[in-house]
């Protein structure tokens, strides 16, 4: 198998993980946790994880000086206040609005991709982004039509968390010519819980132990293993392939996900609307990772 079609199913695995991580976060918070409690569990353990593998995979452990600015940013924009922000958000609006929000990302990721690293907007690039947003917004927009539940400032909080994130995705990728995925991704981590983990110390205290169940585990697990330490990996591993514009179009995916997932656990319908913005949002992907003839 190519080293390119190993990273676009690293990319699309990854966002599966974030994608249902959505309904997994709902289902701890507020009812067993604060939000900021669920960002000390998510960053802490992800990182423990990160540094054991180092025992297995030993290499470069320092980081050169002129990249330590880089790695700072990275470690804010990709860590503390995308997860701050993604977590805190996602409790306070729908999973709909999160998942529909979040596709600014991808928006915002060409935009600083153009500003930032001179790349061009081609015609298919431009066509697939239509395209994925299209698909998209149809999926999102038909399910809001039920959700009562979504607040605004949740809303501006998932907003800012995807700029966030659309900064970590093209700010990273030059680290990945220099630095092994999983020696950029441990420090950038460090980084990250270095800021989270003093902030949430109090809400990690208010944790209800006594109040969970065995979803409730699932769903933490869900959350550490697949949407943080795995997801991650992936995420950085596909960017070092294929570039931070191309890794970024894949979260158009994640509400075809998202939905998925509600389906399945709250037996949703899938109804003809839903199959076509699917195949729309997939649509946008391939267009945006299509070369110009």
């Amino acid at each position: 198998m190519k080293d390119t079609t190993k990273a676009h199913i690293a990319a699309l695995l990854g966002n599966f993980f974030f994608g249902a991580s959505i309904v997994a976060i709902k289902h701890l918070i507020p009812e067993v946790m604060p939000s900021l409690a669920l960002n000390v569990l998510r960053v802490g353990i992800a990182l423990i994880l990160f540094w054991v593998l180092y025992l297995f995979n030993p290499g470069k452990v320092s980081i050169q000086k002129k990249h330590i600015p880089l790695f700072l940013l990275c470690g804010c924009t990709g860590v503390a206040i995308n997860q701050i922000l993604f977590i805190k958000g996602t409790a306070l609006t729908s999973g709909i609005h999160a998942s529909l929000l979040g596709l600014c990302t991808p928006i915002a990721i060409t935009i600083i991709a153009a500003w930032l690293l001179k790349d061009r907007i081609t015609t298919n690039k431009l066509i697939g982004l239509l395209l994925g947003v299209s698909g998209a917004a149809t999926l999102v927009l038909v399910k809001t039509q039920s959700v009562t539940d979504s607040d605004a400032l949740g809303d501006i909080l998932i907003i800012l968390n995807a700029v966030s994130y659309a900064f970590y995705l093209v700010l990273v990728a030059p680290l990945m010519h220099s630095y092994k995925p999983i020696h950029v991704i441990r420090w950038v981590f460090l980084i990250g819980s270095i800021i989270i983990i003093p902030i949430g110390l109090h809400d990690f205290t208010q944790i209800h132990w006594e109040l969970f169940n065995w979803t409730h585990w699932v769903a933490l697990t869900f959350v550490v293993f697949g949407a943080t330490f795995s997801a991650y990996l992936l995420i950085v591993y596909a960017i070092g392939k294929l570039g931070a514009p191309k890794v970024g179009t894949y979260i158009y995916t994640q509400p075809v996900f998202a939905t998925i997932t509600s389906m399945l656990l709250y037996n949703e319908q899938l109804t003809p609307i839903k199959i076509i913005a699917a195949f729309l949002i997939f649509g946008g992907v391939f267009m945006v990772n299509r070369k110009n003839s």
